[in-house]
């Protein structure tokens, strides 16, 4: 399966624009969709981060935490799980956001007064 200029802008959108093309087709053709590579990358780059210590401090010079950013791998890695944001390769009918319309009906019916 080749990757296509809406998969791979998906696949940049979500990843960020400095995500080797070179390293997603390879992906993409072993995986089969957008969404399976984008969780798969963010899954390497959560371990990765994990790896590493949680916060470094050099007292009155620098201080980094990495835990909001494993926590924002996380919630990423759910929406997309979840099927959002929806990927240009996902099936028709698969997410919440399909572009279909949907309507329902309702009655209105009056409660008798007391």
């Amino acid at each position: 399966m080749a990757l296509t200029a809406s998969v791979q802008a998906w696949l940049l959108s979500q990843l960020g624009p400095t995500t080797p093309v070179a390293d997603l087709e390879p992906r993409y053709a072993r995986l089969g969709t957008a969404r399976a590579v984008a969780i798969e990358v963010l899954y390497e780059r959560k371990a990765a981060l994990i790896q590493q210590p949680a916060s470094v401090n050099v007292s009155g010079v620098v201080a980094v935490a990495f835990t909001e950013n494993i926590k924002a791998l996380e919630r990423q890695i759910a929406l997309l799980e979840a099927g959002e944001p929806p990927a240009p390769d996902d099936p028709p009918g698969t997410g919440t956001n399909d572009g279909s319309v949907q309507l329902g009906v309702f009655r209105l019916v009056e409660r008798p007064r007391r």
